[in-house]
């Protein structure tokens, strides 16, 4: 919902009021409505909103509370703010505004870093205590808010997006080969705190982090995942009762908080279609719903119409949907990929950016279903690791998972960047963390906490704030995924995976919803590579740019160059594609402009 930056000078002198000023003008499209900044000698912030709770002036930040010596930035929406409220209130506390963001500032008075395990939703926040003279930094649990940081001679700089720190200049923008590892091995997953960028660091998921004015660092968890069964063991009836209340609860207030429409995106699948009739039987009226469709090819559709069509049916949604031509789409690419805080493959990234630009002259809040597969183990590849039974845990999981194994990797990247085989002892060790009770346990846990985060929660914020466009995603919501990473897996893989889903929506959507194949934002002109899609891939990856960087071998890049259609990844992703995404976001990104 808005779009934060800030510096703390650690060598005594004053933030640099200039540089915020820069980094805001690079968060203004996440914050459209209102720009503010604050400076406290060594200290600034700037702050860019999108309002969506209490519209007034009042709640324009940076928010300072004189009394208290606190001034805060905050990225988000805490659901549960009213009741944290009254709490506050029975404590003595006075309120000048309605919103949530100053409950922030007195929870943090209140509780300290201990503040965060009270908040539920989504956020990244800057608080800087003045009294102590500490700024301290955190981000939700399943990090759906983004929080970059760089740490620079005398100075330390934070961001809600890596162009604003590179705005800000000073940033080392080498390539760290431990980063770019992890990236083509899990998908353009590099896990918190590193990025492809040396210079760059992200605040993980559920942490945060206190700098004082000296340096000094402190960073700790406040939120785990348990993904082991109850010492009180539930039928098969009490869980999906159990999850079916969860979810509806987490649809419920993510429409209730806010003092604007909050709209659903429609993809046609069951999640999405799941959304709108747990709306509409929650008793919301007048509900807002968008599609987007795409050409199709020989081999895939590129809309999901025919299913969407049905739930608007069902439910009278005021519905629009979008058709976007391929012409469009290779027009628009370059826009969307300027929008990405890190380079992403998932092929509807742009799907999401051309969407969101449609949907934000309609609405400022919509309700996703990003989060419902790796909750409740709808892909295809949960079952296959599930059946595995031989060879170690990462062994299992990287056969059905890993984009390219270590051996391709050190073929296709060059040798200035070959090395260890970074992603399975990453992957391995956090398979191997107490707290699960079988290896899909883990796998699920993994993904929910660190894979999702920087792939399908990162791409939706980012795609919907390039145009103002504040996304919530229910079934993220950190009480839900906390029911069902304790729920028995075999409960959650039944019937093609999703079964406490598919339960639920019994009755609620059409059969047809319910029982299609397993379907994916459709973008097929980016997962079948031909024809100008083609010939701009092979422009950039030609370009004496690509070769001065000299990121991939030749002989591998020829191959797939020959043959684009025939190399795809595990989880069908586009090799060509990848190799040309992350190249035209360096050129676009980081290399210096001519």
């Amino acid at each position: 919902m808005c779009g934060i930056c800030g510096e703390l000078r650690l060598d005594g002198a004053p933030a640099d009021l200039d540089a915020i000023q820069t980094m805001m003008r690079e968060l203004e499209r996440r914050g459209p409505d209102h720009g503010g900044s604050y400076s406290d000698g060594s200290l600034a912030f700037g702050h860019r909103r999108l309002a969506v709770i209490d519209l007034s002036v009042r709640s324009h930040q940076p928010m300072v509370d004189a009394e208290l010596g606190l001034a805060l930035v905050f990225n988000g929406a805490i659901y549960n703010y009213r009741a944290l409220r009254r709490e506050l209130e029975q404590r003595g506390y006075r309120f000048f505004t309605e919103g949530d963001t100053e409950v922030i500032l007195k929870a943090w008075h209140t509780w300290g870093p201990d503040c965060c395990q009270r908040l539920h939703g989504m956020f990244a926040f800057a608080l800087w205590d003045a009294h102590q003279q500490v700024l301290f930094l955190a981000r939700d649990r399943f990090g759906i808010k983004p929080l970059y940081w760089t740490e620079q001679p005398g100075r330390v700089r934070f961001a809600s997006s890596t162009q604003a720190l590179l705005a800000g200049g000073g940033v080392d923008t080498r390539i760290d080969p431990v980063s770019l590892h992890h990236l083509f091995t899990l998908h353009a997953v590099v896990p918190a705190p590193r990025t492809i960028l040396q210079g760059v660091r992200k605040l993980a998921p559920g942490h945060w982090l206190r700098i004082d004015a000296r340096g000094t660092r402190t960073e700790a968890a406040y939120w785990q995942l348990d993904a082991t069964r109850p010492d009180q063991p539930r039928s098969e009836p009490e869980w999906l009762e159990a999850i079916h209340v969860a979810l509806r609860h987490a649809v419920k207030i993510r429409s209730e908080v806010a003092d604007v429409p909050v709209g659903v995106l429609l993809s046609g699948g069951l999640d999405s279609s799941l959304l709108v009739a747990l709306l509409a039987e929650a008793g919301v009226s007048d509900l807002r719903t968008f599609s987007v469709g795409f050409e199709d090819t020989p081999e895939e559709a590129g809309s999901e119409f025919q299913y969407s069509d049905q739930v608007v049916a069902r439910y009278g949604t005021r519905h629009c949907r979008f058709l976007v031509p391929n012409a469009q789409v290779l027009e628009r690419l370059p826009e969307a990929i300027d929008a990405m805080t890190e380079p992403m493959f998932g092929q509807d990234a742009v799907a999401f950016y051309l969407l969101a630009e449609q949907v934000s002259r309609e609405v400022k809040v919509v309700q996703s279903g990003q989060g419902a597969d790796e909750v409740f183990g709808g892909y295809f590849w949960y079952p296959r690791i599930a059946a595995e039974t031989t060879g170690s845990a990462v062994d299992r999981f990287s056969k059905h998972y890993f984009d390219r194994d270590h051996q391709e990797y050190l073929r296709m990247i060059g040798a200035q960047y070959g090395g260890d085989d970074h992603t399975s002892a990453l992957v391995a060790e956090r398979l191997a963390a107490p707290g699960a009770d079988e290896l899909i346990d883990a796998v699920l846990r993994l993904d929910v906490t660190t894979l999702i985060v920087d792939d399908p929660v990162k791409r939706v914020d980012n795609m919907t704030m390039a145009w103002g466009l504040e996304a919530r995603v229910p079934f993220l919501d950190h009480q839900l995924v906390e029911l069902a990473a304790r729920c028995p897996p075999e409960l959650k893989l039944r019937d093609g995976g999703k079964y406490p889903l598919k339960a639920m929506a019994r009755g609620l959507l059409p059969d047809a919803v319910i029982d299609r194949p397993k379907g994916y934002f459709p973008m097929p002109a980016l997962k079948y590579v031909r024809g100008p899609f083609f010939n701009l891939m092979r422009d950039v990856l030609t370009s004496q740019a690509s070769r001065e960087r000299g990121l991939y071998q030749q002989a591998y890049l020829d191959q797939l160059l020959a043959a684009p259609d025939l190399h795809h990844t595990r989880i069908q992703g586009n090799k060509l594609w990848h190799l040309a995404l992350l190249e035209l976001w360096l050129q676009r990104t980081v290399d210096p402009a001519p």
